[in-house]
């Protein structure tokens, strides 16, 4: 992991460089320079909360840090003194999920929203000349407009009179203090014009199908440099940005509009037909200059976007390319799936020698990934053609770049770690645009299609690798393996599994799992040749909301597991009214062009859609919904996020490369925030405290640092663990599984209700 030196050289140059550099960023690129970040190590931790610490924010300076926890109160820290200044006792009825410092206020206000579907508005100068315990004070704004938990709050730089919230019940709503310090809940015989964006029929099942579910907002950010731009992200899989400038005028939740047209759709490709799976969002972000996204998944890992397409940088894909790229055919045309980078190592070494020192280091790393291979190091190796491919790829030669590519889908088929099948299939793809004779391509796509069960596609991969060398022994036996698949397969479909037993037996007893309960079943249906997941159109209930309380508290006799997670299981549901029906039947598709196209009767046209532009890998998030994905520094350099192992993981922004990982929490780190301008970092998550993580460790190293250095450390063991978490299919759990293990009772429509356990 540190065999490679890191692209923003040495910080004694650097420096150096102050001094005949004129550029004012020189002191950005210091900030969060790679000697520092491994340095990393946790300095000091605040205590002060008596609950799960959900939320923190510096102020504009980095002078103060908010927080806000179960416990309902917000607390205000200071940098320099490393201690509590306030503690309010906020009146929020439920855990506190959001805070901010609204701009150009001195820091006096601070917002919060939380589970009890209110924002509040704090003063601080009325808690001047008070210490932390006198906490006594009265917000000077409340908002109950919203139906259900508001998850996250957003200001814009420059803007001292608006917040905005992004909350559960489908709307971000905008509110402005010059207006009105108050508003009344979402009733029916109530006016608040405060939604500036209604998503209540605008999530989306997969690329191709129209929105037309509840998209329950999950996370929001305002763009610092153009500060009209609007992300959000909620409860499927795509993060939409929104240009304020162009949105309807605010209205009131009364009725359910079919939602505005978006500036762009952004979601990983192979992520763009998950639908009706649990696959959400939890965090999405703006880089420090504007000109990137980055993307949390639950059950899934952090993805990077560009935002401006319009000029070429981001690559754009429509619903045909999903299938296009795993479909057999002689010459490729069209799709570009990964731009090469432009050259973001910089080299001090002469023109006419930096084309081939270059060269020669992109080969030695090809094969250093080649020998990885041959010896199970999979993870290292991936790195390794990482640093060629997005380090030097619109540098090094066809030839290099093809082999690095089928090297590297080797590597991640034998991984195996999530989605690492659909990473080879993109290499496959991008090598055979390169060489369409290439017996390596050719294979590798079709070993990486069988582990995806595409079973039909593999074989005629399988057959043209074998068509360009007859004599391979590992083709051949892939061959076979396929046609036994298909062979399974059709008896399978044709109602005569292996074991001789029909597949709606294999259960001893009939179980009636939650979607049996709440959904009407056809036994005739047809439904399950399209896939698991249904559209269940036929259910006579609008959503269903499942809370996992969690807890680290309890009877200390208890054995209870290691950074494992206890709780209660808690439901809401939602009954669908008549007057939801009839607006989903009228208005079920997204943006007013969609919705003129289903009233003219015409098909559906799926919108284009930003792809990744890199994949960060290791930690796990499936256990929280609230956990964040942030860029380290002014600049961006680095990327960072927490785990549900109690860790929280650093990358390479550029590469994908994990330079870092820090025990940051008992349970789960949740939020990652840097400091505006020193390199310093606060996190937090299940444990009281927040953490302050400062370049204190005696030796740089991949994790926590001092004299044992990085040799102790497991690492490998640790993503490994992560990695089978996340495999283990967070959604198929919720379906199903999880819900035959308890019983219900008997609840009122709305209402919360815990499941009672019931023996397995």
């Amino acid at each position: 992991m540190d065999a490679v030196p890191f692209y923003d050289g040495n910080i004694h140059g650097l420096i150096e460089s102050r001094y005949l550099d004129v550029r004012q960023d020189v002191n950005h690129s210091l900030q969060m320079h790679s000697s520092l970040v491994r340095r990393l190590s946790q300095e000091t931790e605040l205590e002060g909360h008596q609950g799960c610490v959900n939320s923190i924010a510096w102020n504009s300076r980095g002078s103060l840090l908010i927080s806000g926890s179960d416990d309902t109160r917000i607390n205000i820290w200071s940098y320099y003194g490393r201690k509590l200044l306030h503690s309010i006792e906020t009146g929020h009825c439920t855990n506190i999920f959001c805070t901010k410092f609204i701009p150009e206020t001195s820091d006096e206000l601070v917002a919060s929203g939380a589970g009890d579907k209110e924002v509040r508005l704090f003063n601080l100068s009325q808690l001047s000349g008070r210490g932390p315990e006198d906490s006594a004070v009265s917000p000077s704004a409340l908002y109950k407009c919203h139906s259900r938990r508001v998850k996250k709050l957003a200001v814009e730089v420059g803007n001292p009179n608006v917040v905005w919230s992004a909350s559960e019940d489908g709307t971000l709503r905008q509110h402005d203090f010059r207006e009105a310090t108050s508003c009344a809940p979402a009733e029916p015989d109530k006016k608040c014009r405060s939604v500036l964006l209604d998503l209540r029929s605008g999530a989306k099942k997969s690329l191709a199908k129209p929105p037309k579910d509840t998209l329950a907002l999950k996370s929001c950010d305002i763009s610092s440099t153009r500060p009209h731009l609007l992300l959000v992200g909620g409860s499927d899989a795509f993060a939409r940005l929104y240009d304020r400038r162009m949105l309807p005028p605010l209205t009131s939740c009364q009725k359910t509009m079919s939602p505005p047209p978006c500036v762009n759709y952004f979601c990983p490709m192979h992520l763009s037909d998950r639908g009706g799976t649990s696959l959400h969002l939890t965090h999405v972000a703006f880089s420090p200059d504007g000109e990137e996204v980055l993307l949390n998944y639950s059950g899934e890992h952090v993805y990077l976007m560009n935002v401006n397409h319009a000029g070429g940088s981001a690559v754009q894909y429509n619903s045909g390319d999903v299938s296009k790229i795993m479909s057999f055919t002689p010459i490729l045309n069209g799709l570009e799936l990964q731009q090469p980078p432009s050259r973001v190592f910089k080299s001090r070494l002469p023109k006419r020698r930096e084309a081939t020192a270059m060269h020669e280091k992109c080969s030695k790393l090809t094969q250093s990934a080649q020998k990885s291979l041959e010896e199970g190091d999979f993870y290292h190796g991936i790195e390794a053609c990482n640093e060629v491919l997005d380090g030097y790829g619109g540098d090094i030669g066809p030839i290099l770049r093809h082999d690095c590519l089928c090297t590297r889908a080797a590597l991640l088929l034998k991984r195996k770690w999530k989605n690492d099948a659909y990473m080879a299939i993109r290499d496959c793809y991008n090598a055979r645009k390169i060489d369409s004779s290439s017996f390596r391509a050719h294979y590798y796509m079709s070993e990486a299609l069988s582990q995806l069960a595409k079973h039909k596609e593999a074989l005629e991969f399988a057959m043209a690798a074998q068509s360009l060398d007859p004599s391979h022994s590992e083709v051949l036996a892939l061959l076979e393996s396929i046609k036994r698949e298909l062979a399974a397969a059709k008896s399978e479909k044709n109602g005569k599994p292996n074991d001789g037993a029909p597949r709606s037996e294999s259960r001893g007893g009939r179980v009636l799992s939650l979607s049996d309960i709440l959904y009407r079943s056809d036994s005739n249906s047809e439904a399950s040749q399209d896939g698991p997941r249904s559209e269940r159109e036929d259910s006579d209930y609008d959503e269903l909301e499942l809370d996992f309380e969690t807890s680290m508290s309890g009877d200390e006799e208890q054995d209870f597991e290691p950074n494992i997670l206890h709780g209660s299981v808690n439901l809401r549901i939602h009954r669908r009214s008549d007057s939801s029906r009839e607006v989903e039947r009228a208005n079920g598709c997204c943006g007013s062009q969609s919705s003129s196209s289903q009233n003219e009767g015409l098909p559906y046209q799926p919108e284009a859609v930003v792809d990744m532009k890199q994949r960060y890998v290791g930690h796990c998030n499936i256990g929280t919904d609230i956990k964040q994905a942030s860029f380290l520094g002014q600049r961006g350099e680095y990327v960072a996020s927490g785990s549900d192992d109690g860790r929280w993981f650093i990358w390479e922004k550029q590469t994908g490369r994990l330079i870092k990982l820090l025990q940051g929490d008992e349970a789960v780190v949740n939020c990652v925030q840097c400091h505006p301008s020193d390199c310093v970092v606060a996190t937090s998550g299940i444990d009281n405290t927040i953490k302050l993580w400062t370049p204190s460790a005696s030796v740089p190293s991949s994790v926590a640092g001092g004299a044992a250095g990085p040799e102790t450390a497991n690492i490998s063991n640790v993503l490994v663990a992560n990695q089978r978490r996340l495999s283990h299919n967070p959604e198929a759990i919720l379906r199903s599984d999880l819900f035959e293990h308890f019983r219900m009772h008997d609840f009122t429509e709305g209402s919360m209700h815990p499941f009672e356990c019931a023996q397995s």
